[in-house]
């Protein structure tokens, strides 16, 4: 073989190399997700929104759950029948709105037992998939958040609060209308969220957890932990399989030219525990 011939096999290779890469992940996902429904007798959905990095140049992309997840969802769901139980891996900062709800109500209608796992985060619309479940499994350092509306960059409550404190003369015609789409924004919210919680709490309860969930008494972005959580009395529990775990060392984040972050990768466990495996490469 010529240089030439050398230097183009070179660049096939070297172009292919990221779209293996990725298949041999997915292969392992696959393998992993039928493990822990042969485990649980389940069925397994991954809502999963990470950066992966897909192409030869190396850039990544950002995910939220659009209408593309709440399809795929919700056909995942009609695919199963009523009497399996479904366990939700949710991992996601949120994403549309219409989407999650699409997605929490079909949840919500699955006649068996369903179960949302949270082992890192599941903010906004992750959180509100979540609370459509009948319950809740988190890490214990894992985190859900608020479900209050968001007119693009702004927190609907927060307008509407402007709107109300300032004299009526000193408001735009803009801010006028942004306040009153945010204020159906909030009621259409909480109502949204009362539906999906019935059948769960007293009325009193589903009022109350309605009204703090969605009406901005925290930024968008506040965590809610576990012990919050549990305060708030949201079905939550921290026996996470570590099955789990290993499917998520299969959604690895695109590596940088200089990591954040390092360790040694092996187990640190104390004599006679288990070697739960969780920093090795399953890839």
């Amino acid at each position: 073989m010529s240089g030439f011939d050398i230097f183009w096999l070179f660049f096939i290779l070297m172009t292919l190399q990221p779209l293996m890469r990725q298949r041999f992940l997915e292969a392992a996902r696959q393998r992993m997700i039928e493990k822990i429904e042969k485990k649980r007798n389940s069925r397994v959905i991954l809502l999963v929104h990470r950066q992966e990095t897909m192409s030869f140049f190396g850039f990544p992309v950002m995910r939220y759950i659009d209408i593309n997840d709440s399809e795929q969802v919700i056909r995942a769901i009609h695919m199963t029948d009523p009497d399996v139980p479904i366990d939700i891996i949710l991992h996601t900062p949120g994403g549309l709105v219409l989407a999650a709800l699409q997605i929490a109500k079909a949840l919500k209608r699955h006649k068996a037992k369903t179960t949302a796992f949270v082992p890192h985060y599941a903010m906004s619309g992750g959180t509100l998939i979540a609370l459509a479940a009948d319950e809740i499994v988190m890490d214990e350092h894992a985190v859900l958040g608020p479900v209050d509306p968001q007119l693009g960059q702004y927190p609907a409550a927060s307008i509407v609060k402007v709107a109300k404190e300032k004299p009526i003369d000193k408001v735009d015609d803009q801010t006028l209308i942004l306040a009153d789409v945010s204020e159906k924004a909030l009621r259409q919210m909480k109502e949204q969220l009362k539906e999906l919680l019935s059948g769960k709490y007293p009325d009193s309860k589903i009022e109350e957890l309605a009204e703090i969930m969605s009406q901005g008494r925290w930024t968008h972005d506040y965590p809610i932990t576990f012990e919050e959580a549990k305060k708030l009395g949201l079905p939550v529990r921290t026996d996470m399989p570590v099955e789990i775990y290993q499917l998520m060392n299969l959604f690895p984040q695109p590596l940088r030219q200089q990591p954040s972050v390092m360790y040694d990768p092996s187990p640190r466990r104390t004599s006679g525990r288990e070697n739960l495996g969780f920093g090795k490469n399953l890839a």
